[in-house]
């Protein structure tokens, strides 16, 4: 199949005022129709107080023109460093395409509506697991986290779970969205969007690879 970058931009004029969400809308199809495991996974990268970066995987689940959304543990090593610092970067490789998309922009919280909606439609393993995991804290020992996933599933029973309050999401609303595809010996197309704040116009860039 081929792209809005392929037809129109990789080969053509680098500023062709083309919308970088129409493109990465294409690529994600492709991507959840080849990739085997997870194509929504992206390398989520934020830095701590000192300065020093942090990087781990996380489930995109959700994105539109405002940006792209994940769901944390707010009291988790990348919720307090993003209530400290609000940007973050993130990259996604499919491997079966030979494709990277890579984003960088500053950081929202989601709406309460959102998070409520989304928690809603985890499986319930899942929504008890948010009660009972202090993310990103010691644990003692595999049979704690164990006994208190029971005394969590004990009390919530057969009833409704509420999202915890230390549960949420955030939206990176990206100023920076590079679209890397490979090529022979290491010859690769770039194509970097960029604007310098959320709401306005993209500029596009060939770059070298």
């Amino acid at each position: 199949m081929s792209s809005i970058i392929e037809d129109q931009l990789m080969d053509g004029d680098p500023d062709a005022g083309l919308d970088p969400f129409a493109q990465f809308a294409e690529w994600f199809a492709e991507a959840q129709k080849s990739e085997p495991n997870d194509p929504n996974a992206m390398a989520l990268s934020t830095v701590d107080p000192d300065g020093l970066p942090n990087v781990r995987m996380v489930l995109l689940k959700g994105w539109d023109a405002d940006g792209f959304v994940f769901y944390t543990n707010l009291e988790s090593a990348k919720g307090d460093e993003l209530a400290a610092a609000p940007k973050a970067a993130f990259v996604m490789h499919w491997k079966s395409l030979r494709r990277q998309v890579r984003v960088r922009g500053n950081v929202t919280p989601v709406s309460p509506q959102e998070a409520d909606e989304y928690f809603a439609s985890r499986p319930r393993g899942s929504r008890i697991g948010a009660w009972a995991s202090s993310q990103s804290r010691p644990l003692e020992s595999r049979f704690a986290l164990e006994k208190s996933v029971a005394e969590w599933t004990a009390k919530f029973n057969v009833g409704e779970i509420d999202r915890p309050p230390h549960w949420s999401g955030f939206r990176i609303e990206p100023v920076e969205i590079e679209f890397w595809r490979d090529k022979p010996f290491r010859l690769h197309d770039r194509v970097k969007f960029s604007r310098k704040a959320s709401g306005q116009p993209w500029s596009a860039t060939r770059l070298y690879p």
